[in-house]
């Protein structure tokens, strides 16, 4: 992998919908730009007119020398938030990046913007490494990213000691907490950016942390003196929808062949071998899907990761376990085949559809025997009993979601601390509100089931003795003789399987995660038990697509592209297409879909035209303009 260090066109960064990516190719060292004010590089280099949300008070305030925490739901525009006053300031910010598989690509995206850009991790070799120290001790660079375990090594610190700094950025500051989903252990020692550079402003960004966890990332960074921003965590443009698992993998073919065919997603699995099951299973099905786990080799994750920038039509199947870092903005779906751990993994996960603002899809299938196998492995796993205390009410947080009756993301937003938002009219629940009825004779009957056979049995042995099956099993331990064998006949099994679902997650049953999975009885049952209580569940509807104007089977609905201007669109990606080929770089480096849609709208007939289009800057303009124009001139 080759090292950025351009000063102008190649070799670039990015990291939000917001704005456009770039290129390879570094190019000799040229001199630092004039300093300009914030306005003018959000205009001249990123091609934007206006500051959106907090944005301009974040940029003032790193840019008084002031510290500054931000949380910025994805696609917000949370990297302008230090990319442009480290561009503004005197030195270079320092960016602090987890995921060594981005920086690359955000570096390319930055250097087709024209900005001294590149990035410092193991993946260099010696000359290169050597070569990015010596611009950043010269004042070469507007923008360095470095790995956290690089930037605490003594002779990095003594580098930086050496250089003109402008700002220190902490990216996916999230991964400081140790209660959190993502956490690194190198970012712990990151407050001695404060200590060993006290004048120095830092920023701290994250898209995902809870209240407790951002109490956690101020504490830990010494930040809690820095002003704090919330942008906010809604991302309108993207439809939740969840539904119980039934045939998960026909739940999944159909939902894709429905609504997404032809578009670009991720899959997410729990295990490996599921990974690898469930993209050759859709590959035979005739859609082009790659796994990316840890287990496969550094080349091959790489391999199938730049194919999912540069091809169209890719879907990613990915552990949920595993952390793919990407910036493809045009990803119009997340689809989970099992249950993830906490809410804020969901959202995590879920953010990477829809990064450039268009309407896309988070769509998830999940069971019972995904509750089991989450909470196996957390108690399973190592951690201390505060550790573990803390997870299992995040994972009884994200079953509540999957379980709610009102609308999804009201419940998202209240669980970031965001109260007072009306249902969104664009989540399965609103658009299909689920109907509830009175099951207090049911959910007594399996109730006692679980009693009268021990309490140490799972869900299939249960449906089992309340539909009266004649299998050994039953026979062996005697169940054909105990009270509630044969009482439930009249419930289908899949039934009984949602009212087992749910009463785990009301907490009437647990989990016996000593045993072998079984489920027992909660004191919360008792008052049903003893028909004191009635209760209510939710009817588990027919599998279908939920359909609403902001989702839709097809680009040109998506889009509401009419026949002429859907061909003039195909000419236009055509155009990115072959630019971004000669360039090698994603498509979307050259421009974004959202970009791409202003032009078609706009028509632009001159270079003066095209830039008043957001998404065009100076650069850009200069590289790629005529090609566009021969496009909407009718070329």
């Amino acid at each position: 992998m080759t090292s950025s260090i351009p000063p102008s066109p190649e070799r670039p960064f990015q990291d939000q919908p917001f704005h456009d990516e770039a290129s390879p190719g570094a190019r000799p060292l040229t001199p630092a730009p004039q300093v300009r004010s914030p306005q003018r590089i959000l205009e001249e280099t990123f091609g934007y007119k206006t500051f959106r949300g907090s944005q301009k008070e974040i940029i003032d305030e790193v840019m008084a020398g002031r510290d500054a925490l931000v949380l910025m739901p994805t696609g917000g525009g949370k990297s302008l938030c230090y990319q442009v006053p480290a561009m503004a300031r005197p030195g270079v910010g320092i960016i602090v990046s987890p995921l060594i598989a981005l920086m690359q690509d955000q570096v390319d995206a930055l250097c087709q913007l024209g900005v001294r850009a590149a990035l410092l991790n193991s993946t260099l070799e010696a000359p290169e490494a050597w070569s990015t120290e010596q611009a950043l001790l010269s004042g070469e660079l507007d923008l360095l990213y470095v790995a956290p375990e690089r930037l605490i090594q003594p002779r990095m610190l003594d580098l930086l000691a050496r250089a003109p700094l402008a700002l220190f950025a902490i990216d996916e500051a999230h991964c400081v907490s140790q209660w959190g989903h993502d956490f690194r252990s190198d970012y712990l020692q990151l407050n001695l950016l404060h200590e060993r550079f006290p004048h120095v402003p830092r920023i701290a960004l994250t898209a995902t942390a809870d209240e407790r966890t951002r109490r956690e990332i101020a504490v830990r960074l010494e930040l809690e003196q820095a002003r704090h921003f919330v942008a906010g965590f809604d991302r309108p443009n993207i439809q939740y929808r969840i539904t119980p698992k039934t045939q998960v993998r026909q739940q999944l073919l159909s939902f894709l062949r429905a609504e997404h065919m032809g578009d670009a997603g991720i899959v997410y699995c729990l295990s490996r071998k599921k990974v690898e099951q469930t993209a050759d299973w859709l590959t035979t099905q005739g859609l082009t899907a790659l796994p990316y786990h840890a287990g496969l080799s550094a080349e091959m994750r790489a391999l199938h990761q730049r194919r999912f920038l540069r091809e169209e039509g890719i879907i990613i199947v990915a552990t949920i376990a595993f952390g793919m870092g990407i910036d493809k903005p045009d990803v119009r779906f997340v689809a989970h085949l099992d249950l993830p751990k906490s809410v804020e993994a969901y959202y995590q996960e879920t953010g990477r559809a829809g990064r450039d603002g268009l309407p896309a899809t988070a769509w998830m299938a999940y069971g019972l025997q995904d509750v089991i196998t989450l909470r196996q492995m957390l108690e399973g796993s190592p951690g201390h009993e505060d550790f573990k205390r803390v997870e299992r009410a995040r994972l009884e947080a994200m079953l509540g979601l999957c379980e709610m009756v009102s609308c999804r993301r009201q419940a998202l937003l209240r669980y970031f601390g965001e109260t007072g938002t009306p249902p969104c009219g664009n989540c399965d629940t609103c658009l299909t509100p689920v109907k509830t009825r009175d099951a207090t004779t049911e959910v007594q009957k399996a109730l006692s089931c679980v009693y009268r056979t021990g309490q140490r049995f799972g869900v299939n042995h249960l449906i089992d003795v309340l539909r009266g099956s004649q299998g050994e099993k039953i026979k062996q331990f005697g169940h054909d003789q105990v009270s509630t064998f044969g009482i439930g006949a009249e419930t289908s099994a899949q039934q009984w399987r949602a009212i087992f679902r749910q009463l785990v997650a009301k907490g009437l049953l647990e989990v016996d995660l000593e045993g072998f999975g079984g489920l027992r009885l909660t004191e919360a049952c008792r008052p049903i038990l003893k028909g004191e209580q009635h209760i209510e569940l939710a009817e588990d509807a027919p599998a279908k697509a939920s359909r609403s104007s902001r989702g839709s089977s097809s680009k040109k609905e998506i889009l509401d592209l009419s026949p002429a201007e859907m061909m003039q669109w195909e000419a236009l990606r055509a155009c990115r297409k072959r630019l971004a080929d000669e360039q090698g770089v994603p498509p979307y480096v050259i421009f974004h879909d959202a970009t791409l849609l202003e032009i078609l709208r706009g028509a632009p007939q001159t270079l003066d035209d095209l830039q008043t289009i957001n998404g065009v800057g100076e650069r850009k303009l200069e590289k790629y303009g005529a090609d566009f124009l021969e496009v909407t001139r009718g070329g």
